[in-house]
Protein backbone atom coordinates (compact mmCIF):
# COMPACT_ATOMS: atom_id res chain seq x y z
CA UNK A 1 0.00 0.00 0.00
CA UNK A 2 2.71 2.25 0.57
CA UNK A 3 4.62 1.79 -2.39
CA UNK A 4 1.50 2.17 -4.21
CA UNK A 5 1.47 5.68 -2.96
CA UNK A 6 4.56 6.37 -3.62
CA UNK A 7 4.01 5.76 -6.75
CA UNK A 8 0.77 7.86 -7.09
CA UNK A 9 3.06 10.62 -5.46
CA UNK A 10 6.03 10.17 -7.84
CA UNK A 11 3.51 10.55 -11.11
CA UNK A 12 1.75 13.60 -9.14
CA UNK A 13 5.16 15.36 -8.69
CA UNK A 14 5.96 15.10 -12.51
CA UNK A 15 2.67 16.02 -14.07
CA UNK A 16 3.49 19.09 -11.73
CA UNK A 17 7.29 19.10 -13.00
CA UNK A 18 6.40 19.20 -16.45
CA UNK A 19 2.93 21.45 -16.48
CA UNK A 20 5.83 24.26 -14.63
CA UNK A 21 8.41 23.57 -17.12
CA UNK A 22 5.79 23.51 -19.86
CA UNK A 23 4.09 26.82 -18.69
CA UNK A 24 7.90 28.46 -18.39
CA UNK A 25 8.53 27.32 -21.97
CA UNK A 26 5.27 29.20 -23.14
CA UNK A 27 5.69 32.03 -20.66
CA UNK A 28 9.64 32.72 -22.47
CA UNK A 29 8.01 32.53 -26.22
CA UNK A 30 4.93 35.22 -24.64
CA UNK A 31 7.94 37.65 -23.32
CA UNK A 32 9.83 37.47 -26.72
CA UNK A 33 6.90 38.13 -28.61
CA UNK A 34 6.03 40.63 -26.25
CA UNK A 35 9.53 42.65 -26.62
CA UNK A 36 9.51 42.04 -30.24
CA UNK A 37 6.18 44.02 -30.21
CA UNK A 38 7.36 46.78 -28.18
CA UNK A 39 10.27 47.13 -30.49
CA UNK A 40 9.22 50.56 -32.48
CA UNK A 41 10.35 52.35 -35.34
CA UNK A 42 11.96 54.85 -32.82
CA UNK A 43 14.22 51.81 -31.27
CA UNK A 44 15.53 51.06 -34.79
CA UNK A 45 15.96 53.79 -37.08
CA UNK A 46 19.12 55.43 -37.27
CA UNK A 47 20.69 52.51 -34.99
CA UNK A 48 23.82 51.37 -36.37
CA UNK A 49 23.05 47.73 -35.28
CA UNK A 50 19.73 47.90 -38.10
CA UNK A 51 21.10 48.43 -40.92
CA UNK A 52 18.40 49.56 -43.44
CA UNK A 53 17.94 48.61 -47.38
CA UNK A 54 15.36 48.92 -50.30
CA UNK A 55 14.23 45.66 -51.14
CA UNK A 56 12.66 44.06 -54.17
CA UNK A 57 13.24 40.62 -55.02
CA UNK A 58 12.36 40.20 -58.43
CA UNK A 59 15.10 38.32 -60.49
CA UNK A 60 12.97 38.19 -63.84
CA UNK A 61 12.75 40.32 -66.84
CA UNK A 62 9.08 39.69 -66.62
CA UNK A 63 7.95 41.81 -63.74
CA UNK A 64 4.87 39.46 -63.44
CA UNK A 65 7.16 36.21 -62.05
CA UNK A 66 7.23 36.72 -58.35
CA UNK A 67 9.79 35.32 -56.69
CA UNK A 68 8.69 32.66 -54.28
CA UNK A 69 8.84 32.44 -50.57
CA UNK A 70 11.65 30.21 -50.73
CA UNK A 71 13.80 32.82 -52.68
CA UNK A 72 12.58 35.44 -50.96
CA UNK A 73 14.00 33.95 -47.26
CA UNK A 74 17.21 33.29 -49.30
CA UNK A 75 17.48 37.30 -49.69
CA UNK A 76 16.96 37.92 -45.99
CA UNK A 77 19.09 35.62 -44.51
CA UNK A 78 21.46 37.17 -46.76
CA UNK A 79 20.56 40.63 -46.04
CA UNK A 80 20.99 39.85 -42.67
CA UNK A 81 24.49 38.30 -42.78
CA UNK A 82 25.00 42.14 -43.68
CA UNK A 83 24.10 43.56 -40.89
CA UNK A 84 20.64 44.82 -42.75
CA UNK A 85 17.35 44.59 -40.45
CA UNK A 86 15.02 47.35 -41.85
CA UNK A 87 13.45 46.99 -45.14
CA UNK A 88 11.76 49.32 -47.49
CA UNK A 89 9.49 47.62 -49.72
CA UNK A 90 6.23 48.79 -51.72
CA UNK A 91 4.01 46.66 -53.96
CA UNK A 92 1.14 45.69 -51.42
CA UNK A 93 -1.42 45.61 -54.40
CA UNK A 94 0.96 42.60 -55.61
CA UNK A 95 1.76 39.39 -53.53
CA UNK A 96 5.51 40.82 -53.34
CA UNK A 97 4.93 42.43 -50.03
CA UNK A 98 2.57 40.20 -48.55
CA UNK A 99 5.25 37.89 -49.38
CA UNK A 100 8.15 39.49 -47.80
CA UNK A 101 6.35 39.60 -44.74
CA UNK A 102 5.40 36.11 -44.38
CA UNK A 103 8.73 34.82 -45.36
CA UNK A 104 9.98 36.87 -42.84
CA UNK A 105 7.37 35.44 -39.94
CA UNK A 106 8.44 32.18 -41.53
CA UNK A 107 12.09 32.83 -39.90
CA UNK A 108 11.07 33.92 -36.91
CA UNK A 109 9.44 30.83 -36.31
CA UNK A 110 12.51 28.87 -37.46
CA UNK A 111 14.83 30.84 -35.72
CA UNK A 112 14.05 33.32 -32.40
CA UNK A 113 17.05 35.07 -32.90
CA UNK A 114 16.33 36.04 -36.06
CA UNK A 115 15.07 39.89 -36.71
CA UNK A 116 13.96 42.06 -39.60
CA UNK A 117 11.65 45.03 -39.97
CA UNK A 118 9.68 46.54 -42.52
CA UNK A 119 9.16 50.05 -43.90
CA UNK A 120 6.06 49.47 -45.63
CA UNK A 121 5.31 51.53 -48.62
CA UNK A 122 1.20 52.39 -50.40
CA UNK A 123 1.35 53.28 -53.83
CA UNK A 124 0.20 56.97 -54.41
CA UNK A 125 -1.43 58.16 -57.92
CA UNK A 126 -3.11 61.05 -59.12
CA UNK A 127 -6.26 60.24 -60.96
CA UNK A 128 -5.76 58.79 -64.30
CA UNK A 129 -2.12 57.98 -63.87
CA UNK A 130 -0.95 55.08 -65.96
CA UNK A 131 -3.60 55.22 -68.47
CA UNK A 132 -4.23 57.09 -72.02
CA UNK A 133 -5.80 59.56 -70.23
CA UNK A 134 -4.19 63.10 -69.25
CA UNK A 135 -2.99 62.77 -65.26
CA UNK A 136 -5.59 64.85 -63.27
CA UNK A 137 -2.48 65.95 -60.89
CA UNK A 138 -5.28 68.03 -58.56
CA UNK A 139 -7.19 64.98 -57.78
CA UNK A 140 -6.52 61.27 -56.67
CA UNK A 141 -6.96 57.68 -57.88
CA UNK A 142 -9.64 55.72 -56.23
CA UNK A 143 -7.18 53.31 -56.39
CA UNK A 144 -4.57 54.96 -53.13
CA UNK A 145 -7.67 54.33 -50.59
CA UNK A 146 -7.36 50.39 -51.65
CA UNK A 147 -3.40 50.58 -51.13
CA UNK A 148 -3.93 51.84 -47.59
CA UNK A 149 -6.34 49.69 -46.65
CA UNK A 150 -4.06 46.60 -47.29
CA UNK A 151 -0.94 48.66 -46.14
CA UNK A 152 -3.00 48.39 -42.58
CA UNK A 153 -4.11 44.97 -42.89
CA UNK A 154 -0.34 44.24 -43.32
CA UNK A 155 0.55 45.90 -40.72
CA UNK A 156 -1.77 44.72 -38.11
CA UNK A 157 -1.30 40.87 -39.23
CA UNK A 158 2.48 41.66 -38.80
CA UNK A 159 2.63 43.76 -35.66
CA UNK A 160 5.90 42.51 -34.67
CA UNK A 161 7.43 43.44 -38.94
CA UNK A 162 6.15 46.55 -40.10
CA UNK A 163 7.05 49.47 -37.99
CA UNK A 164 6.55 51.73 -40.80
CA UNK A 165 4.03 52.85 -43.00
CA UNK A 166 4.99 55.03 -45.77
CA UNK A 167 2.47 56.88 -47.75
CA UNK A 168 3.39 57.54 -51.48
CA UNK A 169 7.08 57.18 -53.31
CA UNK A 170 8.10 60.15 -54.45
CA UNK A 171 4.40 60.97 -55.20
CA UNK A 172 4.76 64.35 -54.50
CA UNK A 173 8.10 65.36 -56.76
CA UNK A 174 6.69 67.15 -59.99
CA UNK A 175 9.40 65.13 -62.45
CA UNK A 176 6.92 62.19 -61.74
CA UNK A 177 4.77 63.40 -64.47
CA UNK A 178 2.60 60.08 -65.22
CA UNK A 179 1.46 59.60 -61.40
CA UNK A 180 2.26 62.71 -58.66
CA UNK A 181 -0.68 64.09 -56.34
CA UNK A 182 -1.11 67.20 -54.81
CA UNK A 183 0.14 67.28 -51.23
CA UNK A 184 -3.29 67.42 -49.65
CA UNK A 185 -3.24 64.06 -50.74
CA UNK A 186 -0.54 62.74 -48.71
CA UNK A 187 -1.59 64.78 -45.84
CA UNK A 188 -4.91 63.28 -46.16
CA UNK A 189 -3.83 59.17 -45.11
CA UNK A 190 -1.56 60.41 -43.56
CA UNK A 191 -4.07 62.39 -41.04
CA UNK A 192 -6.25 58.84 -41.65
CA UNK A 193 -3.05 56.74 -40.59
CA UNK A 194 -2.47 58.53 -37.50
CA UNK A 195 -6.31 58.80 -36.27
CA UNK A 196 -6.11 54.97 -36.83
CA UNK A 197 -3.42 54.96 -34.26
CA UNK A 198 -4.96 57.21 -31.98
CA UNK A 199 -8.22 54.90 -31.62
CA UNK A 200 -6.25 51.67 -31.61
CA UNK A 201 -6.65 50.21 -35.00
CA UNK A 202 -3.30 50.44 -35.26
CA UNK A 203 -0.52 50.44 -32.97
CA UNK A 204 0.40 53.73 -31.07
CA UNK A 205 4.66 52.51 -32.07
CA UNK A 206 3.65 52.35 -35.64
CA UNK A 207 5.51 55.33 -37.65
CA UNK A 208 4.01 56.97 -40.56
CA UNK A 209 5.72 58.65 -42.77
CA UNK A 210 5.45 60.10 -46.89
CA UNK A 211 8.68 58.80 -48.90
CA UNK A 212 9.98 61.49 -51.52
CA UNK A 213 12.65 63.73 -52.82
CA UNK A 214 14.24 66.37 -50.90
CA UNK A 215 12.95 69.09 -53.07
CA UNK A 216 9.37 67.97 -52.22
CA UNK A 217 9.90 67.85 -48.15
CA UNK A 218 10.82 71.69 -48.93
CA UNK A 219 14.50 71.42 -49.45
CA UNK A 220 14.65 72.41 -53.10
CA UNK A 221 12.59 74.83 -55.02
CA UNK A 222 9.79 77.43 -53.83
CA UNK A 223 7.33 76.19 -55.48
CA UNK A 224 7.03 73.16 -53.12
CA UNK A 225 6.62 75.43 -50.36
CA UNK A 226 3.06 75.28 -49.70
CA UNK A 227 0.78 75.32 -46.91
CA UNK A 228 -0.52 71.36 -47.35
CA UNK A 229 3.31 70.73 -47.17
CA UNK A 230 4.06 72.25 -44.06
CA UNK A 231 0.99 70.53 -42.41
CA UNK A 232 2.24 67.26 -43.71
CA UNK A 233 5.56 68.02 -42.07
CA UNK A 234 3.68 68.58 -39.10
CA UNK A 235 1.53 65.55 -39.54
CA UNK A 236 4.32 62.73 -40.02
CA UNK A 237 6.42 60.81 -37.67
CA UNK A 238 9.50 61.79 -39.18
CA UNK A 239 10.30 62.82 -43.16
CA UNK A 240 11.76 59.90 -45.43
CA UNK A 241 14.39 62.20 -47.69
CA UNK A 242 15.42 60.73 -51.13
CA UNK A 243 18.78 62.10 -52.28
CA UNK A 244 20.55 60.68 -55.73
CA UNK A 245 23.84 62.21 -56.74
CA UNK A 246 24.60 59.81 -59.21
CA UNK A 247 21.62 61.52 -61.21
CA UNK A 248 22.58 64.96 -61.22
CA UNK A 249 25.56 64.20 -62.36
CA UNK A 250 23.60 64.38 -65.26
CA UNK A 251 20.81 66.79 -64.46
CA UNK A 252 22.33 69.43 -62.05
CA UNK A 253 26.29 68.50 -62.13
CA UNK A 254 27.72 71.60 -60.12
CA UNK A 255 29.87 68.99 -57.98
CA UNK A 256 30.98 66.61 -61.04
CA UNK A 257 34.11 66.40 -63.16
CA UNK A 258 37.37 67.13 -62.43
CA UNK A 259 38.17 70.78 -60.92
CA UNK A 260 41.41 72.54 -62.36
CA UNK A 261 42.83 72.25 -59.14
CA UNK A 262 42.41 68.43 -59.72
CA UNK A 263 44.44 67.84 -62.70
CA UNK A 264 47.47 66.83 -61.50
CA UNK A 265 46.04 64.04 -59.34
CA UNK A 266 45.85 60.50 -60.36
CA UNK A 267 42.91 59.07 -62.28
CA UNK A 268 41.87 57.38 -58.65
CA UNK A 269 42.24 60.36 -56.42
CA UNK A 270 40.18 62.43 -58.94
CA UNK A 271 37.34 59.69 -58.76
CA UNK A 272 37.83 59.79 -54.67
CA UNK A 273 38.03 63.81 -54.56
CA UNK A 274 34.31 63.81 -56.77
CA UNK A 275 32.70 60.77 -54.81
CA UNK A 276 33.13 62.84 -51.57
CA UNK A 277 31.83 66.07 -53.09
CA UNK A 278 28.51 63.33 -53.63
CA UNK A 279 28.20 62.60 -50.69
CA UNK A 280 28.83 66.61 -49.87
CA UNK A 281 26.18 66.84 -51.96
CA UNK A 282 23.54 64.26 -50.95
CA UNK A 283 24.22 66.00 -47.45
CA UNK A 284 23.70 69.64 -48.68
CA UNK A 285 20.32 68.68 -49.64
CA UNK A 286 19.48 66.57 -46.31
CA UNK A 287 20.69 69.62 -44.18
CA UNK A 288 18.31 72.05 -46.64
CA UNK A 289 15.44 69.55 -46.04
CA UNK A 290 16.06 70.05 -41.86
CA UNK A 291 16.73 73.65 -42.96
CA UNK A 292 13.53 74.39 -44.39
CA UNK A 293 11.26 71.65 -41.50
CA UNK A 294 12.95 73.67 -38.63
CA UNK A 295 11.91 77.67 -40.11
CA UNK A 296 8.83 75.92 -39.86
CA UNK A 297 8.97 75.30 -36.17
CA UNK A 298 9.01 71.84 -36.27
CA UNK A 299 12.05 69.01 -35.16
CA UNK A 300 11.31 65.88 -36.18
CA UNK A 301 13.87 62.59 -37.13
CA UNK A 302 14.90 62.50 -41.19
CA UNK A 303 15.84 59.63 -42.18
CA UNK A 304 16.96 58.58 -45.94
CA UNK A 305 14.62 57.01 -47.61
CA UNK A 306 16.57 56.17 -50.75
CA UNK A 307 19.73 57.01 -52.23
CA UNK A 308 22.20 54.41 -54.19
CA UNK A 309 24.86 54.42 -56.98
CA UNK A 310 24.36 52.86 -59.92
CA UNK A 311 27.19 50.57 -61.63
CA UNK A 312 26.31 50.47 -65.29
CA UNK A 313 24.11 53.10 -67.69
CA UNK A 314 24.46 53.05 -71.43
CA UNK A 315 22.56 56.25 -71.08
CA UNK A 316 22.99 59.40 -69.38
CA UNK A 317 25.75 58.06 -66.60
CA UNK A 318 27.64 55.61 -68.38
CA UNK A 319 30.69 56.55 -71.23
CA UNK A 320 28.83 58.74 -73.69
CA UNK A 321 27.34 60.78 -70.23
CA UNK A 322 28.82 61.82 -67.12
CA UNK A 323 30.76 58.90 -66.74
CA UNK A 324 29.32 58.22 -62.77
CA UNK A 325 28.66 54.33 -63.19
CA UNK A 326 31.04 51.60 -62.27
CA UNK A 327 31.52 49.31 -58.99
CA UNK A 328 34.48 51.67 -57.77
CA UNK A 329 32.37 54.83 -57.55
CA UNK A 330 29.60 52.57 -55.81
CA UNK A 331 31.32 51.49 -53.28
CA UNK A 332 33.25 54.54 -52.79
CA UNK A 333 29.45 56.21 -52.36
CA UNK A 334 28.28 53.44 -50.24
CA UNK A 335 31.24 53.88 -47.45
CA UNK A 336 30.58 57.20 -47.28
CA UNK A 337 26.58 57.09 -46.80
CA UNK A 338 26.76 54.25 -44.65
CA UNK A 339 29.43 56.67 -42.66
CA UNK A 340 27.91 59.68 -42.23
CA UNK A 341 24.35 58.33 -41.34
CA UNK A 342 25.75 55.74 -39.16
CA UNK A 343 27.45 58.27 -37.01
CA UNK A 344 24.73 60.84 -37.21
CA UNK A 345 22.09 58.29 -36.33
CA UNK A 346 20.07 59.15 -39.56
CA UNK A 347 18.23 55.47 -41.12
CA UNK A 348 19.96 55.06 -44.61
CA UNK A 349 17.72 52.89 -46.97
CA UNK A 350 20.34 51.71 -49.37
CA UNK A 351 19.37 51.07 -53.07
CA UNK A 352 19.33 48.71 -53.29
CA UNK A 353 20.65 45.14 -51.96
CA UNK A 354 20.06 43.27 -55.17
CA UNK A 355 19.57 44.12 -59.13
CA UNK A 356 16.41 43.84 -60.73
CA UNK A 357 16.22 43.50 -64.33
CA UNK A 358 12.28 44.25 -64.79
CA UNK A 359 12.80 48.08 -64.02
CA UNK A 360 14.26 48.99 -67.44
CA UNK A 361 13.37 45.73 -69.43
CA UNK A 362 13.91 46.36 -72.62
CA UNK A 363 16.99 47.84 -72.01
CA UNK A 364 19.66 45.41 -70.00
CA UNK A 365 22.13 47.89 -69.76
CA UNK A 366 19.74 50.77 -68.63
CA UNK A 367 21.12 51.88 -65.09
CA UNK A 368 17.60 51.32 -62.90
CA UNK A 369 18.40 47.54 -63.67
CA UNK A 370 22.18 47.96 -61.84
CA UNK A 371 21.69 49.25 -58.74
CA UNK A 372 22.13 46.31 -56.34
CA UNK A 373 25.23 45.72 -54.44
CA UNK A 374 24.76 41.75 -55.23
CA UNK A 375 23.69 40.92 -59.33
CA UNK A 376 22.04 38.11 -60.68
CA UNK A 377 24.65 35.87 -60.63
CA UNK A 378 24.99 36.07 -57.12
CA UNK A 379 28.36 38.28 -57.30
CA UNK A 380 29.13 40.77 -54.85
CA UNK A 381 29.96 43.94 -56.07
CA UNK A 382 32.99 45.54 -54.93
CA UNK A 383 31.32 47.50 -52.04
CA UNK A 384 30.99 44.48 -50.30
CA UNK A 385 34.40 42.52 -51.57
CA UNK A 386 35.22 42.76 -47.37
CA UNK A 387 32.20 41.21 -45.94
CA UNK A 388 32.87 38.19 -48.83
CA UNK A 389 36.36 37.95 -47.28
CA UNK A 390 34.96 37.73 -43.44
CA UNK A 391 32.44 34.71 -44.37
CA UNK A 392 29.39 36.11 -44.08
CA UNK A 393 28.05 34.81 -46.74
CA UNK A 394 29.03 31.25 -45.95
CA UNK A 395 26.78 28.15 -46.20
CA UNK A 396 24.49 31.26 -47.85
CA UNK A 397 23.40 30.70 -51.50
CA UNK A 398 21.34 33.19 -53.76
CA UNK A 399 18.88 30.71 -56.50
CA UNK A 400 21.36 28.24 -55.40
CA UNK A 401 24.54 30.02 -56.07
CA UNK A 402 26.86 31.31 -53.41
CA UNK A 403 27.83 34.62 -52.90
CA UNK A 404 31.26 35.43 -54.56
CA UNK A 405 32.48 38.26 -55.84
CA UNK A 406 32.64 40.02 -59.07
CA UNK A 407 35.64 40.07 -61.42
CA UNK A 408 36.60 36.87 -59.47
CA UNK A 409 38.10 38.89 -56.69
CA UNK A 410 40.65 40.71 -58.96
CA UNK A 411 41.08 44.69 -58.09
CA UNK A 412 43.04 45.05 -61.02
CA UNK A 413 40.59 44.20 -63.53
CA UNK A 414 37.78 45.77 -62.05
CA UNK A 415 39.79 49.38 -62.07
CA UNK A 416 40.20 48.48 -65.85
CA UNK A 417 36.04 48.73 -66.24
CA UNK A 418 36.54 52.17 -64.02
CA UNK A 419 35.40 55.18 -66.10
CA UNK A 420 37.67 58.21 -66.39
CA UNK A 421 36.03 61.35 -65.26
CA UNK A 422 35.21 64.03 -67.29
CA UNK A 423 36.90 67.77 -67.14
CA UNK A 424 34.60 70.41 -65.80
CA UNK A 425 34.44 73.30 -68.46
Amino acid sequence: MKNYFKIVTFIIMTLVVFSCKKNTNSESKTTTVSQELSKSAEDILGNPKYLAMSYGGYREVDHDIEPTIAQLKEDMKILSAMGVKILRTYKVHLPHASNVLKAISELKQEDASFEMYVMLGAWIDCKNAWTDMEPDHNQESERNAVEIKEAVRLANKYPDIVKVIAVGNEAMVKWAASYYVQPWVILKWVDHLQELKKSGTLSKDLWITSSDNFASWGGGDTEYHVEDLNKLIAAVDFLSVHTYPMHDTHYNPVFWGVLESEKELSEVEKIDANMLRAKEYAMSQYNNVRNYMKSLGVDKPIHIGETGWATTSNGHYGPEGSKATDEYKEALYYKHMREWTNEEGIACFYFEGFDEQWKDAANPLGSENHFGLINLKSEAKYAIWDLVDKGIFEGLTRDGKPITKTFNGDKDELMKEVLVLPYKQ
